[in-house]
């Protein structure tokens, strides 16, 4: 039976910006990633998600690393998780999200930006849920050409929508940071991020505000398995 409040387990956690969503969503958090995150937010478990135990949760997120589906020069040195990762969560026969770029071979995903929840960010990351959640993919409110490589934006003139900011520096073609701004203080306000206080962190993370909107539609199915469990346990099938 479901607890109160369901547990979420957060696979490939890093910094915790997916799991700050779910918790906004009423789960309680459980990380999981391979290197010491001293910044995450909620209880973390210093493990390898690829072969951490499944069983005893009442859902699952999962972020594999994306450097494999990303078109760069070192595409070919990182291993594809995403496949052996599914059918891990697959097996597990719990409810699961995976989220990861938009040129990540996921199934039938839901895309969401950050401009559409009123942040200063272009994120596209998109989001497969197994059951298939109530959830939409979000219009864009923001113009010009985006790719993965770029992070952030201050809003540009005449209210045409955000500049961009390079993840991994202070200036890029698509614009900069403000004069005499703090990148890091720049980018957790575009982030919707507290806690963190590591630019590289920041680079990688989800924006809470994401995993929030899909968590609560994942809530609502966690809840309704609950309920019919119970139901069938006061009142089972007969044959």
């Amino acid at each position: 039976m479901v607890r109160e409040p369901p547990i979420l387990l957060d696979l490939f956690a890093g910094a915790g910006g997916a799991a700050m969503g779910y918790h906004r969503a009423g789960f309680r958090v459980v990380g999981v990633d391979w290197k010491p995150q001293p910044q995450y937010p909620f209880e973390f478990i210093l493990a390898d998600a690829m072969t951490f135990p499944l069983q005893g949760w009442d859902a699952i997120h999962a972020s594999p690393p994306c450097q494999a589906y990303v078109d760069s020069a070192n595409k070919g040195k990182h291993p594809k998780l995403l496949e052996p990762l599914r059918a891990r969560l697959i097996a597990s026969g719990l409810p699961y999200i995976i989220e990861n770029v938009d040129s990540a071979p996921l199934i039938e995903p839901i895309r969401l930006c950050g401009t559409f929840f009123g942040l200063r960010v272009i994120r596209h990351r998109h989001f497969e849920t197994q059951p298939r959640l109530a959830c939409f993919d979000t219009p864009c409110h923001h113009w010009g050409r985006v790719s993965e490589g770029t992070f952030a934006g201050v809003y540009g003139r005449g209210g045409r929508g955000p500049r961009y900011v390079g993840r991994h520096g202070r200036r890029s073609r698509w614009g900069s940071v403000p004069e005499g701004a703090d990148t890091v203080a720049f980018f957790r306000e575009c982030m919707g991020i507290d806690w963190i206080d590591n630019r590289y962190a920041l680079t990688q993370a989800i924006p809470p505000v994401y995993t929030e909107y899909i968590g609560r539609a994942l809530m609502e199915e966690v809840r309704s398995e609950n309920d019919g469990a119970r139901q069938e346990a006061l009142w089972p099938a007969t044959g």
